[in-house]
């Protein structure tokens, strides 16, 4: 048998991965296999009707996948230690019908990796889910087992809390598609990568001076934990590079140094780093061309400034009369109307008209139609009893500037022709 039978069953779970094979299959108690043949066979059972006594006969289950950062960590745990199949195995949520499975949600209710279901006699939890804690149970499971991973190391433990609060839940803006926005507390991806990249540098500040790992001369949780993570941000990062952005190292310099030297100098974060690169280049970006698809990477605003640039700027004037960090409102300089202002939003980000907007504008155009609503309660600025709110798109709505605005008309009773 092999002498690392986690990392040469994990092996065949990143072929599994990478080609996106969504089929049941039941895996073989031992993670030890023959070299170029397969140790998986098709399932006979339904994947909503499994038990954990039919996927495997070890004392634990973690359902997780290579690609999951998240439970990367839980993996660079099991590969440190050494940790037996006949204890932990590692299994594909895929094999119970994938994440969204009625099976898996019964372990998981969120629907998330990794999860860790526990079969050994005598214990009083069935299920875990959330990566931290399943690291700190395997960490007090196996502490016999070295290295000891610093469970109790305040270092470790304030990077791994400021990761799982700060950087976890806003991680999806390098790679989730306009459809699954927003994240975390970040209503669009400009904002939350901004985020994600100022919390990476709240962590380096974290890190200690001394050693090749984040906590000194010792494996931590906070290395486990960051790691992955890191690998996701050192790849997809650059991605999102304004055109003519010098490319500079995507993680700040002492958390760039850390990570290149760990992966090039520990096996088995070297392993995870395989692990997790072998889908993202050859499924995600290679096969599924992830990134073509999504804003500021992808797709980017390629139309040319306007004049409502130099509004922004100052560098042209204008009567200003209602400002904050999102939209600008001035009136327009050939009004329609006893009163007539125009709301812009400050950043353009792909708004020539409205026909460009998607659901990665759908915090701006609230904030533009809400301005436009308190402006025409405003009786300084010749506002009556209502107002006519319109937006005109491209030449044929007689579009003059290609910067979405906001015309707030009013101050008399309006003509109803519009067309």
């Amino acid at each position: 048998s092999s002498s690392d039978p986690i990392m040469l069953k994990f092996s065949i779970l990143v072929l599994f991965a990478a080609y996106t094979i969504v089929e049941s299959f039941a895996p073989q108690s031992s993670l030890a296999a023959i070299p170029g043949k397969t140790s998986h066979n098709l399932s006979k059972t339904p994947p909503t009707m499994m038990s954990n006594d039919s996927l495997s006969n070890s004392q634990h289950i973690l359902f997780d996948m290579p690609v999951s950062n998240n439970g990367a960590r839980c993996r660079i745990i099991l590969y440190k230690k050494e940790i037996p199949t006949d204890q932990v195995e590692i299994i594909s949520p895929t094999v119970i019908g994938g994440l969204k499975s009625d099976a898996y949600l019964q372990r998981s209710p969120q629907g998330l990796m990794p999860c860790l279901s526990i079969q050994k006699p005598g214990s009083d939890m069935n299920h875990l889910a959330e990566s931290d804690t399943i690291a700190r149970y395997l960490l007090s499971e196996y502490s016999d087992l070295s290295p000891s991973f610093q469970p109790e190391n305040p270092r470790s433990n304030q990077i791994c809390r400021w990761h799982d609060v700060y950087l976890t839940p806003i991680q999806g803006c390098l790679y989730k598609p306009a459809s699954r926005l927003p994240v975390g507390d970040y209503a669009d991806r400009k904002s939350a990568l901004k985020a994600f990249r100022k919390n990476l540098e709240i962590i380096e500040g974290f890190m200690s001076d001394d050693g090749v790992y984040l906590c000194g001369k010792e494996v931590s949780l906070a290395d486990a934990t960051l790691f992955p993570t890191a690998i996701f941000s050192n790849f997809m990062l650059p991605k999102f590079n304004s055109d003519g952005e010098e490319v500079s190292d995507p993680l700040p310099p002492k958390l760039s140094k850390w990570f290149h030297e760990l992966r090039a100098s520990d096996p088995v974060f070297t392993k995870v780093y395989d692990e997790i690169m072998e889908v993202l280049v050859h499924s995600w970006e290679e096969k599924n061309h992830r990134w073509d698809s999504i804003w500021l990477a992808g797709q980017r605003d390629t139309a040319p400034a306007t004049i409502f640039d130099k509004i922004i700027a100052g560098e042209i004037p204008a009567t200003i009369v209602k400002e904050d960090e999102h939209i600008l409102a001035f009136k327009d300089i050939n009004p329609m109307a006893p009163a007539h202002i125009l709301v812009i939003p400050k950043d353009r980000n792909g708004l020539t008209n409205l026909r460009q907007a998607s659901l990665e504008h759908t915090d701006i155009l609230g904030r533009l139609l809400v301005a436009a609503g308190e402006i025409a309660k405003d009786e300084s600025l010749g506002f009556g009893d209502g107002a006519r709110i319109v937006v005109n798109d491209g030449p044929d709505g007689r579009q003059e500037v290609m910067h979405l605005h906001v015309h707030v008309l009013g101050g008399r009773k309006l003509e109803g022709k519009l067309g």
